[in-house]
C-alpha cells in the first residue's frame, strides 16, 4: 500500500494558495483550469474552476450573487459567512485543505477561497460532458423502457432513483485512483442488502491502490474477484435501469464507476448470465417459451460441434436412422482442423464488424459470407456441414443474454472439440466432467457458482427454468443473503 499523503492545510494569505495551486494543477500552462480573482467586500477570493467540467451559466451566476453581496455590504466583519450566504446553489461544503480543493475542482466543482480564512467553500457546479440516455445495443427489448445508463455517473443514479424512489435506497460514493480519482459508487437497499456484502465491497474499493481506472469498471472487477484464469463472469453488467433496479430489490449490492455506461451487481451465479429483460416484458408463457428457446440455444453453442465431431469421428455411434450425419465427402483437410479455422475465422469476422464503419459493414458481411465462405466450400476447404455446424453454435452464442459468457462458452466448445479429436468419447466425457466440477468449485464473494442447481434449491432453481410470475413471486433468492426474505407486504 501507498503511504498516506500528507494534507496541506489552506492557508489564511491567498498568495501562499495560488502558488501552491498553480504548482500543483498547472494553472496557466493547462487552458482547462483557471482562477478568477475579484474583490468582494475589501477581502480578496479566488473561484478556481474547471472548464469543460462544469457549467458555465452557474459559474456566471455566482459571480453576479457575489457582485450584488459586495454592492449591498459596506463592511468586511463577516465577509466569510456573507459570501457563503451568497453562493445560490444546493450543493455547498467546506473545505479544510488544499487536497481536497485539488481533487474537488479537477472533478468538476468550483471552489472559493477567501483571503485571511484557512477555510473554503466548493460548489457543485459540476456538468460532465456525454450523450443522453438511450437504449443498449446489448440489451434491446421489443416493449419496454428505452433509456439506458450513460458515463454520467450522476445520471445512472438518477435513473435509478427514479425507479426506486425508497428513502432506504443508498449511494455512497467514493474515489478510486491516485491519479485518475475516478468516482465509485456503491449502491444498495439499506434493510434488504447484507450488511456483510456491503462492507466487503466498500473494504475492497477502499484498499484499490493504482494510478487510475481509465477501463472504469472492468479495473474495478478485476479489484473485487479472483478472476485468475477462469473465464466464467463473476459478475454481472447491465445497461438497463429497469434491470438494475430489480437486482437493488432482491438485495443485491451495484457499483457504479463514473465515465461507464455498464453497472456491476454482485454477487452473481452462473444463471444471473442467462436471463434477458425481455423474458418479464412478455406474459409468463411467452417469457417461459423465449427462455427455454434461449437455453437451447446456449447448449447448442456449447455442446452442438463437439457431439457433431464425436460421430463424425466415430460413426458407429450413429444409429441406422440418423447416419447422414458427417460429411459425404472427402476433404484434404482435416475435420478437426476444419472446424478450428471456421472458428477462428468468425471471431475474426466479429472483431472486423466492430472496426468496420457502419457504412462499410454490410459490405463485409456480403464479401465474407457469399465470396470467402461459398469459394472455400467449392475449392474443398470446407466441407459444407462444418459450415453449417459452426454457423449454429455461432447463433447460439449470439442468443445468450452475456457477452462475457458466450465467449466462456466458446472457449470451453474448443476445448472440448480438442478432447473429442484427441481423445474420442472418454474426451468428450472428461472435458464434461472437469468443467462441471470447476464449475462447482467457483465461489464468488462466498457465493457458489452454480446455485441454485448446486447446492440444490428446488424452489429457486424453477425460477430460473420457468419465468414465474410476478405476484407468484414473493421471496428473495437465499443466495444474496437478505434481511428481508419477503418481496411483498402481508399487510
Amino acid at each position: 500500500m501507498h503511504p498516506k499523503k500528507e494534507e496541506t492545510p489552506i492557508h489564511k494569505k491567498i498568495a501562499e494558495n495560488e502558488q501552491f495551486l498553480k504548482d500543483k494543477m498547472g494553472i496557466g500552462k493547462s487552458f482547462d483550469v483557471g482562477v478568477r480573482k475579484m474583490n468582494i467586500l475589501n477581502k480578496e477570493i479566488h473561484i478556481y474552476y474547471c472548464t469543460g467540467l462544469c457549467d458555465s451559466e452557474f459559474i456566471i451566476m455566482l459571480l453576479k450573487e457575489l457582485l450584488d453581496a459586495d454592492h449591498e455590504y459596506r463592511t468586511s466583519a463577516k465577509a466569510k459567512d456573507v459570501i457563503k450566504n451568497h453562493l445560490a446553489h444546493q450543493q455547498v461544503s467546506t473545505a479544510k485543505n488544499l487536497d481536497e480543493v485539488i481533487d474537488r475542482v479537477l472533478s468538476g466543482l468550483v471552489a472559493v477561497l477567501i483571503e485571511g480564512h484557512n477555510e473554503g467553500f466548493i460548489v457543485d457546479v459540476r456538468s460532465y460532458p456525454g450523450r443522453s440516455p438511450e437504449e443498449p445495443d446489448v440489451e434491446k427489448v421489443v416493449r419496454g423502457a428505452r433509456d439506458g445508463y450513460t458515463e454520467n455517473i450522476v445520471e445512472n443514479t438518477a435513473l435509478t432513483r427514479r425507479r426506486l424512489r425508497d428513502e432506504r435506497l443508498r449511494n455512497e460514493i467514493m474515489q478510486v485512483g491516485d491519479r485518475s480519482k475516478t468516482d465509485v459508487c456503491i449502491s444498495y437497499l439499506e434493510d434488504v442488502a447484507d450488511p456483510g456484502l456491503i462492507e466487503t465491497i466498500r473494504k475492497e474499493l477502499k484498499s484499490i491502490r493504482i494510478d487510475g481506472i481509465p477501463m472504469a469498471d472492468k479495473t474495478v472487477e478485476e479489484f473485487l474477484v479472483n478472476q485468475g484464469w477462469n473465464p466464467y463472469p463473476l459478475v454481472r453488467y447491465t445497461e438497463r435501469p429497469d434491470v438494475a433496479a430489480t437486482h437493488l430489490l432482491e438485495g443485491h449490492v451495484l457499483v457504479f464507476v463514473d465515465t461507464s455506461p455498464s453497472v456491476i451487481i454482485t454477487p452473481t451465479t452462473f444463471f444471473h448470465h442467462v436471463q434477458h429483460a425481455e423474458e418479464y416484458r412478455q406474459t409468463p408463457m411467452i417469457g417461459a417459451f423465449l427462455r427455454w428457446i434461449r437455453f437451447g440455444g446456449m447448449l447448442a453453442s456449447l455442446f452442438l460441434l463437439p457431439i457433431w465431431l464425436l460421430f463424425v469421428l466415430n460413426e458407429n455411434l450413429l444409429p441406422p436412422n440418423l447416419n447422414f450425419i458427417g460429411p459425404t465427402k472427402e476433404s484434404n483437410v482435416p475435420i478437426y482442423l476444419q472446424i478450428i479455422f471456421a472458428e477462428l475465422g468468425i471471431d475474426v469476422l466479429r472483431m472486423a464488424a466492430i472496426h468496420t464503419p457502419s457504412a462499410l459493414s454490410t459490405a463485409m458481411g456480403l464479401i465474407a459470407a457469399v465470396l470467402i465462405g461459398q469459394i472455400a466450400i467449392d475449392v474443398g476447404l470446407f466441407v459444407s456441414e462444418v459450415i453449417l455446424y459452426v454457423a449454429l453454435a455461432a447463433i447460439g452464442s449470439f442468443s445468450t443474454p452475456s457477452y462475457e459468457l458466450s465467449v466462456a462458452n466458446k472457449i470451453v466448445r474448443l476445448i472440448l472439440i480438442t478432447l473429442v479429436f484427441l481423445f474420442g468419447v472418454p474426451g468428450f466425457m472428461i472435458g464434461c466432467t472437469f468443467v462441471m466440477l470447476f464449475m462447482c468449485s467457483i465461489k464468488n464473494l462466498n457465493t457458489p457458482y452454480l446455485w441454485p442447481f448446486i447446492p440444490f434449491n428446488p424452489q429457486a432453481l424453477m425460477q430460473v427454468l420457468v419465468r414465474v410470475s410476478v405476484p407468484l413471486s414473493k421471496v428473495r433468492p437465499s443466495i444474496v443473503r437478505p434481511q428481508q426474505n419477503k418481496k411483498q407486504s402481508d399487510a
